[in-house]
């Protein structure tokens, strides 16, 4: 029975990823910086376990606890909406913590046993603002931006070894804690010269004509997951797809 371990499964896209891995007869290791009860079954083939990407000693320990891991999920990461003008560098640099310099440790702690087994997927989960410019999200788009290229080298350096390395691109998910959980970083970032500019973009994200759910970021993970062909993108939700164009 294989073994997933995904990060950042507290709520939206992890946390569905989690749900559907388990019912596909998967062996899954839901992590989260504060573990959540209730939020996932009660069944021996989950482990929940705590795991902040930004501190390296959280990440060696839930490897080692995690045994063998068969597909590595990098879902984990925060948000910041705003001005880059207004964005304090603390803030950009807490969103590159996480975003960015999550993943790639993620991916250093998991790679070696991978490389050994010759087998084992990595499935970094990004964003729709890699695929098309929008404004107020140049510090996020950065740090997601980052991990599409790393991505793209890391493929053709580890597919000598059997081990897959895959992008799974999510649009907009309003159903998700992504605003609820970055509030206070976002707090004063649209500064009054930019209100003008800011209001029909943030009316048009109000109403949406095309959204994503938690069950297409996960579809797209499973597809990605057992993908055996060189395709490296995958969009997910119907926003996505859009941006993405033909594939």
């Amino acid at each position: 029975m294989k073994t997933v371990l995904i990060t950042g499964c507290s709520s939206g896209y992890g946390l569905e990823t989690a749900l559907y891995f388990h019912q596909q007869g998967w062996n899954v290791i839901a992590t989260m910086r504060t573990p959540r009860t209730g939020i996932l079954p009660v069944s021996d083939r989950i482990r929940v376990l705590p795991l902040d990407v930004t501190l390296p000693e959280s990440i060696t320990r839930v490897v080692r606890d995690a045994g063998p891991i068969d597909v590595l999920v990098n879902n984990a990461g925060i948000g910041v909406v705003g001005a880059f003008e207004a964005t304090g560098m603390p803030t950009v640099r807490e969103v590159f913590d996480t975003n960015t310099f999550g993943t790639l440790a993620m991916c250093q702690a998991v790679i070696p046993q991978m490389r050994e087994r010759q087998a084992g997927v990595i499935v970094n989960v990004t964003s729709s603002v890699t695929l098309a410019s929008m404004p107020f999200a140049a510090a996020y788009t950065g740090s997601k931006t980052a991990v599409e290229g790393f991505s793209g080298s890391l493929a053709l350096e580890l597919g000598a070894f059997g081990v897959r390395v895959k992008l799974v691109e999510p649009g907009y998910g309003p159903s998700t804690r992504f605003t609820e959980n970055g509030t206070e970083r976002m707090q004063g970032l649209i500064p009054e010269a930019y209100a003008d500019i800011a209001r029909p973009i943030f009316a048009a994200f109000a109403q949406p004509q095309a959204v994503t759910c938690p069950q297409d970021v996960a579809e797209a993970v499973w597809r990605a997951a057992h993908d055996v062909s060189d395709q490296l993108h995958f969009p997910a939700g119907a926003d996505a797809i859009a941006l993405a164009g033909p594939q």
